[in-house]
C-alpha cells in the first residue's frame, strides 16, 4: 500500500504548483458541494467561535476555509520534489536568527505552532538552521501506517527530523546528554483527553481544554519557547515569524506559557480565520461534562 501511495504522490508532485492549484480548485467543488466533507462540523465550530458574526459572514469564512484546505493538500504533496531555491522564495522566516542565537547560549528551543496556514511547510525552516542542529517535528503516529510513513518522508525532505510524541522525552534526554542542540516544533492546538495533563483557557468564546506538554518540557529542560506565527501572504507564499513566549521558562508561573500561546493563536485566527483547521470537533469537552452539545 505504501509503495502505491508513494508512487502516486511521486508522480503528481512533479507538476508545478500552478497546475496543482488547478487540481485544488476542482477538489474544492468536489469536497464542498458533492462530498460535503465535515461541513456540519466546520459550520458549528464557526458558529461557536464567532457568535458576533452574521450567518453570511460565517458562510464566507467557511467557503474560504475549504478552498484553502484543498490548497494545503496539494502544497504538502509538492514537498516531494520542490526545490530549495523555490521554497526559500515561498516560505519566509522572520526572527529565525534570534532563535538560532539561543544555540550560542547552549540551549535548544521549543517552537509552538498550530494547524494554521500550511503547518507542514514549517519544517522547511531546517534550510536556515546550522548544520547538525535540525528541527525535530513532533507528531502523533497516524492509524494508517502507509500515510504516516509518507508524511514522515515529506517532513524530512529538507533535512528536518521527526519524533513520535511517545519518544520525545527520550530523544530530548539523549540529545542533551550528547550535548547536541536542536529545535523542537510542537503542534500545540490539539484537544487532549480530560484524563491527560491539561489546563483550561478561554479561547474563541469557549472554555477550551488545552495540552500543556510543551510548557512542561520547556520548564524541565529550561529551553526558551517561541510562537511560530504563520501568515499567508498570497496563494503559495507564507511568512513564519518566531515570537518569544518565554525566554526563561522556569520563571513563568504555572500554565502561563500555555495561556500566552493560546492568546497569541486566538488573535492570529481572529485576524484571518479561514486559515485554521476547522474540520475537527474543537470543543468536545466542558469542565465536568464529557461532551459538548451535539454538533448539528
Amino acid at each position: 500500500m505504501y509503495r502505491i501511495l508513494y508512487a502516486f504522490v511521486w508522480v503528481i508532485a512533479w507538476l508545478p504548483l500552478n497546475l496543482l492549484y488547478v487540481f485544488s480548485n476542482f477538489s474544492f467543488y468536489l469536497t464542498y458541494y458533492v462530498l460535503t466533507y465535515r461541513k456540519k462540523v466546520v459550520r458549528e465550530n464557526l458558529r461557536l467561535a464567532f457568535p458576533e458574526k452574521s450567518p453570511a459572514e460565517r458562510l464566507e469564512i467557511e467557503k474560504k476555509f475549504f478552498r484553502y484546505f484543498c490548497d494545503v493538500f496539494v502544497e504538502t504533496i509538492s514537498l516531494m520534489h520542490i526545490g530549495q531555491r523555490e521554497m526559500r522564495q515561498r516560505m519566509q522566516f522572520v526572527n529565525v536568527d534570534e532563535v538560532i542565537e539561543q544555540y550560542e547560549n547552549g540551549k535548544s528551543c521549543m517552537l509552538m505552532t498550530a494547524h494554521y496556514g500550511n503547518w507542514e511547510w514549517c519544517s522547511t525552516v531546517s534550510i536556515w538552521l546550522p548544520e547538525g542542529k535540525p528541527l525535530y517535528g513532533i507528531y502523533k503516529q497516524l492509524a494508517m501506517r502507509s500515510f504516516d510513513h509518507l508524511m514522515c518522508e515529506l517532513r524530512m525532505r529538507f533535512t528536518g527530523k521527526v519524533v513520535e510524541t511517545n519518544d520525545l522525552v527520550r530523544k530530548m534526554l539523549q540529545l542533551k546528554n550528547q550535548k547536541q542542540l536542536a529545535m523542537f516544533g510542537m503542534i500545540s492546538d490539539q484537544s487532549p483527553m480530560p484524563s491527560n495533563t491539561h489546563t483550561w483557557v478561554d479561547f474563541l468564546h469557549q472554555d477550551t481544554i488545552t495540552t500543556v506538554g510543551t510548557e512542561i518540557l520547556a520548564k524541565k529542560f529550561d529551553y526558551p519557547v517561541y510562537y511560530a506565527k504563520m501568515t499567508c501572504l498570497k496563494r503559495g507564499y507564507y511568512s513564519c515569524e518566531f515570537i518569544p513566549i518565554a525566554l526563561s521558562p522556569k520563571e513563568m508561573y504555572e500554565h502561563q506559557i500555555t495561556a500566552t500561546y493560546m492568546k497569541m493563536l486566538e488573535q492570529t485566527i481572529i485576524d484571518n480565520p479561514a486559515y485554521w483547521l476547522w474540520t475537527h470537533k474543537r470543543w468536545k469537552y466542558n469542565r465536568g461534562v464529557s461532551q459538548m452539545p451535539q454538533y448539528k
